[in-house]
């Protein structure tokens, strides 16, 4: 116990290891069903769902412990959310990149994150982003999520005259999916706490007695992370002529920083702040701290094979029952390694009862609507738009893109360009080199 003071200063953030226990374990609870969806996601490149799943709860585990012990932040990390979709389907499906060249596009946004934080740009960048466009960028990832989740469960399916159409409602995957969603509802609903894994688990149960999943047990050692560690192809992806065309770099390392940028910046605001943690003495430091842990982490998951480390907002919940010190996040790092046994069951989990738990986060997400200033067109019109391009055209790129581009615009051609931050000119000049290369 004496041990654990010395490293956390319990007593002065007014918690106990009872507590912090208590909170890592909820935060887990809430936040693990990514070693489910991400091997899932990931999968869909040709990447080996065993390695990814290993790579997910190292990457997971690493950034944790960098967390617990580099800010002293009750904050748990993982492989987001979003940035995963973008890299499977945008990345590699749309762009054509193969997989070790899209990691390498991770490793690259994680060093420049890092170059950011540690010179200070990424706060300017972050404060000239309007608030509207920000919460444009949040939501339109959540449809996207929402676009991949009912086509993967087979509720949406393709159609030559509507483009998409309702599937068939009489086969079990969308029916379980369906059915999968509303249980998560009902559960957070409830405050029951793991909702999105219990949800996970009960349509994967469902499978099982329906015969279309095989059981193929609970526990095991690990499956190897020969298969993507390491794997990134650095080389391939500048080399201009063999690898990504300088429009695809720029667009992929561009998006990845951008919403690394955003996700890990609002996330830690609004965790530690609802801790109440940025009052405290020496805060800002920590939150710096906190920052670059979050770009260590995403370097270190592109090396073992998964796409972005970020922040997840899920912490909220173990802050909500105590925790506020980095041994919370601790708990968090032993939970997911200790989770590295269960890589059976991950196998079992068929993409249907994974994709409620994508379709109730595309949901959260899209509450940030909320924030847009719709009474102002110039702010309504580029938001709408970024968040509406980002699912129909499967692509969170050409959302952010016209999104920015559009803002610069309408400001530009109503005589409030004085109002457009220099960053935004900035990202929507990257975006337009973007398109004029291509």
């Amino acid at each position: 116990m004496a041990l654990f003071e010395r490293l956390f200063q319990l007593q002065q953030h007014g918690t106990t290891v009872r507590t912090e226990l208590l909170a890592g374990l909820t935060t887990f609870l809430t936040m693990s069903y990514i070693v489910f969806v991400n091997p899932d996601i990931l999968s869909t490149t040709g990447m080996d769902a065993g390695a990814v799943f290993v790579a997910t709860c190292l990457a997971a585990a690493l950034g944790s412990l960098v967390m617990a012990f580099a800010a002293n932040f009750p904050v748990g990390m993982a492989p987001g959310m979003g940035l995963n979709a973008f890299f499977a389907f945008t990345v590699v499906g749309a762009a054509g990149l193969p997989w070790q060249q899209a990691l390498a596009a991770v490793f690259i946004s994680g060093l420049v994150f890092l170059v950011l934080s540690l010179t200070g740009v990424r706060a300017w960048l972050v404060a000239g982003i309007p608030a509207s466009l920000r919460s444009a960028i949040v939501a339109g990832i959540g449809l996207f999520l929402a676009i991949i989740a009912l086509q993967k469960s087979g509720v949406i399916v393709g159609n030559e005259d509507t483009l998409v159409a309702l599937g068939p409602l009489t086969t079990a995957p969308p029916l379980l999916a369906l059915a999968g969603f509303l249980l998560i509802a009902v559960l957070e609903a409830r405050r029951v706490r793991g909702a999105i894994l219990i949800g996970i688990l009960a349509v994967t149960g469902a499978g099982w007695l329906l015969g279309s999943v095989q059981y193929q047990g609970l526990v095991s050692l690990p499956p190897s992370l020969a298969p993507t560690f390491m794997q990134l192809d650095l080389p391939g992806l500048l080399h201009h002529d063999g690898g990504a065309p300088l429009a695809v770099l720029l667009q992929v390392v561009l998006v990845f920083v951008l919403v690394e940028v955003f996700d890990a910046t609002g996330t830690l605001y609004g965790v530690v702040g609802r801790a109440g943690l940025l009052k405290l003495p020496g805060a800002q430091k920590r939150f710096g701290r906190a920052l670059l842990a979050d770009s260590t982490a995403i370097v270190a998951g592109s090396l073992l094979g998964t796409s972005s480390t970020t922040a997840f907002a899920e912490s909220a919940s173990g802050v909500q029952v105590g925790g506020r010190t980095g041994l919370t996040a601790l708990v968090v790092a032993a939970l997911f390694l200790a989770a590295l046994l269960f890589s059976p069951l991950a196998a079992m989990v068929p993409g249907y009862a994974t994709a409620p738990a994508l379709l109730f986060v595309a949901g959260l997400m899209l509450r940030e609507l909320v924030e847009v200033e719709w009474n102002d067109l110039t702010e309504s019109v580029p938001a709408a738009l970024c968040a509406l391009a980002m699912p129909f055209t499967y692509s969170i790129a050409n959302g952010l893109a016209f999104g920015f581009i559009a803002y610069a615009a309408l400001k530009a051609g109503t005589g409030r360009w004085r109002e457009v931050h220099p960053a935004v000119w900035l990202v929507a000049g990257l975006f337009v080199l973007r398109f004029a290369l291509e």
